[in-house]
Order: C-alpha cells, then sequence, then structure tokens
C-alpha cells in the first residue's frame, strides 16, 4: 500500500530478490507491489551495501528503516500549539478550539487536523491490566446490556427492554433473561432465578454501581440498599461493588454482554412478549453460548462448569425467598399511602409519619421502624383503594361507615320507639334525615338506652319526632314523667288532677250559635 513502511519481513525479501538478480518489474509482480516500493528499498539496499554478501538481519534492518523517516507533512496545527494548549488547559473540546482558530488566528486548515493535533498532545501510555482467575464457585459478575426494542403489531406501541447478563467467573457459564425495567423487584428476581438456573450459589456477586443496588457510591464504604442486602443474606453471598468509572473490573461479564447482544439477540424478532424471548435465551445459554470454545479458557463454558463449579457453588436455601419492591411512602392525613397510583390505609396514629411500603407479587405490606402496621392485597388498577375502617379514628368511623341498615340495627338494640323513630325518619322525603338518626343513637351513649327509648315512645306520642325534640325531653328530664296517653292508660283521674278553667266555660262555648266577638251585622260565608 503506497505511503505505507513495509513490515521488516517484507523488505527482508525484497533484498533477498534483489541479491538474487530479480529485476523490479519481477520483484513488483511476485509479491504484488507498487514499482516504486520495490525502487524505494532498492536505494535502501544500495545505500547500505546490502546487495552484497550475507542478507542482514531483521534488528539490522529495522534499524535502518528507523534511520530514513518517512517524510511527513507538518500539521497546519503546529504553529498554534500554546494557544491551543491553553485552551485545553481551561477545558475547551476540539471542535470549539477549530472555532476559536478560524475567528481569532485565521486558521485555515480542517477540523480532522485540530483533532488529530490535540490527540497527539494528550496521547497517554495505556494503562496495564491484570487478569485475574478465581477459584470455581467463588465469583459472579452481574450488569445489565441494552436490549431489543420490542414493538406491538396491532398497536405499533414500542417499549424499551434489558438483557440482564449473569456470569460465573470461573466457568464462563452464563445467565441470561430480557426484562422490561431495571427495579428492585426485577433485579432480584433475576438473581434468583440465575442461582436455580445454576442450581447453586457463588461466593461473591461482583457488580456496578447501579442504584437499584447501591444506594451510595463511594470507593472504601459503598452504601447497599436494605433490600438488596436483605436478599444477599439469605441466599449466603457476599456483595462486591466494582470502583466507581472502572467497569474492566467486572470485564468478565462485560464482554459477557456484547457476546449476548451480537450473537445471541442480532437479528433475532420473538414479538412483543417476553417470554418466547427467554424461552431463546435460555436455550441459547446452553446450546450456544455454553457449547462455544472460549477464547480466554480456552474450554466450553457449559462443561467446564458441569466439571469444576457446578459441586462448589454454594445450596440453594430450603425456602426461596419472597421478592418485594421496597419505596418509602407518606401516611396522608387520609389515612393513605399512595404506591404505583393506588392507595393503601395505614392506623390513624402514623399520619405525617414516613412508612416503608414492601409490595410483594399479591399484597402490599406497610412498616414503621420494621414492625408491620398493616397488609393489603395488591391493587389490580390505578386509583383503587383499599381501606380497612380501623385505621381510621373512631368518631370519623362512625360518620365513614353510617347507612340506614346499620342506624336501623342501632336503633333496635335500643328498643322498639327508638327504631320506630329512626324508621320513620329515614323514610321522610325530601330531605336526608341520616345525620340526625345518628344522632338519636348516640344519645344512647349519654343518658342510656333506657332513657332514650322513653324520650322516642314520648315524641311519637306527641307526634313530634326530630333530634332536637328527643335532647330537650331528655335534658329536662321528661322522659321520666308519665305522659297524658299514660295517665289515661293509667286508670281513673287522679283526685289532685284539675282543669285551669271550668267545664261550664268550655260547655258555654260549643252552645254558642256564632263565633266570639262575630258583629251581627256582618255576613257569614
Amino acid at each position: 500500500m503506497a505511503g505505507r513502511r513495509k513490515a521488516v519481513e517484507d523488505v527482508r525479501e525484497i533484498i533477498r530478490r534483489l541479491q538474487m538478480g530479480q529485476g523490479i518489474k519481477e520483484i513488483r509482480r511476485d509479491l504484488q507491489l507498487a514499482r516504486n516500493t520495490v525502487r524505494k528499498y532498492l536505494r535502501l539496499a544500495k545505500q547500505e551495501g546490502w546487495l552484497e554478501g550475507g542478507l542482514p538481519g531483521p534488528a539490522e534492518i529495522e534499524t535502518a528503516l528507523k534511520g530514513h523517516p518517512r517524510a511527513v507533512t507538518p500539521s497546519k496545527s503546529e504553529p498554534f500549539e500554546g494557544f491551543i494548549l491553553g485552551l485545553r488547559d481551561k477545558g475547551v473540546e476540539s471542535q470549539a478550539i477549530f472555532q476559536f482558530l478560524v475567528r481569532d488566528q485565521g486558521f485555515t486548515g480542517s477540523y480532522s487536523s485540530v483533532r488529530r493535533f490535540v490527540r497527539k498532545l494528550e496521547a497517554k501510555t495505556p494503562d496495564a491490566v491484570l487478569r485475574i482467575e478465581v477459584e470455581a464457585g467463588a465469583e459472579a459478575q452481574v450488569d445489565f446490556g441494552m436490549g431489543p426494542l420490542l414493538v406491538n403489531p396491532a398497536t405499533g406501541e414500542c417499549r424499551k427492554s434489558w438483557v440482564f447478563v449473569m456470569t460465573l467467573s470461573h466457568s464462563r457459564h452464563q445467565y441470561v433473561e430480557l426484562v422490561l425495567d431495571q427495579k428492585v423487584a426485577t433485579w432480584l428476581g433475576c438473581h434468583q432465578r440465575a442461582f436455580e438456573f445454576w442450581g447453586g450459589i457463588p461466593r461473591r456477586v461482583v457488580l456496578d454501581n447501579l442504584s437499584t443496588a447501591i444506594s451510595k457510591a463511594c470507593f472504601h464504604d459503598p452504601v447497599v440498599t436494605t433490600s438488596y442486602r436483605y436478599f444477599a443474606e439469605h441466599y449466603g453471598f457476599l456483595i462486591a461493588p466494582c470502583r466507581v468509572a472502572t467497569p474492566q473490573h467486572k470485564g468478565k461479564v462485560e464482554s459477557g454482554v456484547r457476546y449476548v447482544t451480537r450473537n445471541g439477540l442480532a437479528g433475532q424478532d420473538f414479538g412483543w412478549e417476553l417470554a418466547p424471548w427467554n424461552l431463546h435465551l435460555n436455550r441459547w445459554c446452553l446450546e450456544v453460548a455454553g457449547m462455544r470454545m472460549h477464547g480466554t479458557v480456552q474450554e466450553r463454558p457449559l462443561e467446564r462448569f458441569q466439571e469444576a463449579e457446578k459441586a462448589v457453588l454454594l445450596p440453594l436455601p430450603p425456602d426461596r425467598y419472597e421478592v418485594y419492591e421496597p419505596k418509602q411512602a407518606k401516611l396522608h392525613s387520609d389515612c393513605h399511602v399512595v404506591f404505583e397510583k393506588s392507595f393503601y390505609s395505614a392506623p390513624h396514629r402514623y399520619i405525617g409519619r414516613t412508612l416503608l411500603v414492601k409490595a410483594f407479587a399479591g399484597r402490599v405490606e406497610l412498616h414503621f421502624q420494621h414492625e408491620r402496621v398493616a397488609t393489603h392485597s395488591r391493587a389490580v388498577r390505578r386509583g383503587q383503594r383499599l381501606t380497612l375502617g380501623d385505621h381510621y379514628p373512631p368518631e370519623k368511623l362512625a360518620g365513614l361507615l353510617a347507612a340506614p341498615r346499620r342506624v336501623r340495627e342501632e336503633a333496635q338494640s335500643i328498643g322498639q320507639a327508638a327504631f320506630q323513630v329512626v324508621d320513620q325518619l329515614l323514610l321522610e322525603r325530601p330531605v336526608d334525615r341520616l345525620r340526625a338518626c345518628m344522632g338519636i343513637v348516640r344519645l344512647a351513649k349519654k343518658y342510656g338506652a333506657q332513657r332514650v327509648e322513653g324520650a322516642c315512645s314520648r315524641a311519637l306520642n306527641y307526634d313530634n319526632l326530630g333530634y332536637g325534640t328527643i335532647k330537650r325531653i331528655l335534658k329536662l328530664g321528661l322522659d321520666l314523667t308519665p305522659s297524658q296517653e299514660d295517665l289515661f292508660t293509667q286508670g281513673p283521674m287522679p283526685k289532685t288532677a284539675a282543669f285551669a278553667r271550668p267545664l261550664s266555660e268550655l260547655a258555654a262555648h260549643f252552645q254558642r250559635s256564632k263565633p266570639w266577638n262575630w258583629p251581627d251585622n256582618s255576613p257569614r260565608s
């Protein structure tokens, strides 16, 4: 290729052919080289005296080539080196530097020349890396990668997906699963299914600092989320977060993610649902990824796993961990917390406090300071309210649960008169008398059921029903004195009874032929 120096072995072959007497045309034809290339190394051979005597060694040819460097055109950015370095010290990127050069320095070169010059100025020696191999069963590495875009053929709706990959560091055997999110429940569930796929648990899990597992990333003391900590305690493995921004510390799973996306997922389309995708990935892990000749260990991962690693994994616990999604939520004044746009009640004494919501597959638990204070079945739709009556204050609960049937039952427990009063008031229209009936029933707490029954009986006798009437009867103690109807039903009028006006006056009233104070000459209707 023109303009590019040939390798030492190629130059040595050209010199060998020149020593054997081949001409430029023959060498060009046999080695498929340009004529000028053969001439260039012919001049070098004459200059170094290689056409006579023995064939020069590779080191001698390499030294000679370095002593005759290829002419390099200087960069148009080189005269502005100081100006460029000053901008780079201020954090200015290459594109902006190019704009400053054109505007302020009259630069006539291209942006590519500026970019190459900056890259040359900041060239760094690559860092050395240490490849670490661990013993069987000691470690697994885990990571998420970008999955395919899933399209609903019926509606055209699109949704993102992610691929969860966990790789055993010794055997390189993988577990792969396609998911729709990276929530805590998804993260823990994928771990759980990976352990069950292998039939055991590694002693340490290496991961990066994703927020699902690490609530605070720190080099010396990272903070693990509570849910992940409890999960690790149940299964008996250690959590080992990587150093921040150093993905090479989990290079085995990083390369595994690339392999999955380029081999297991590339060119595949199993539709909208996750189940066909994961069935394919499960089979792919065993039949393709597990049976390939791994480039590093030079063994088949599945065979290496079955022979050396499976037997030394930690055993699965007897009971399966119940995965839940945690969330902190404040208990509002209506005695409910909000989780996934549904409402769950908790005891009113925790109003204003922050509760821990544990959302399991079929239920939701509310905890305060490590104590469970409420349990509900999980809502099946947004906006659903799940309420337990005992969570409300008693004085509020009575108003909330008031209903005609309930009030009639409470009145029936007081007595027949009370039931009759409540029943007639509830049948009145159009005014709703439910609150009045509730008030009458509550009077039994202050005055007792017997007195309320008596007051209701007196109100029925006078056909004057209402909360105010019955309350006045009780307040004045009239329920303790017999009514006029009671006196007639008890027997003859007592001697002490007397009318305020004589009976003769009443009789004379009925014998009058015209109304009182009616003038004689006035017309009658």
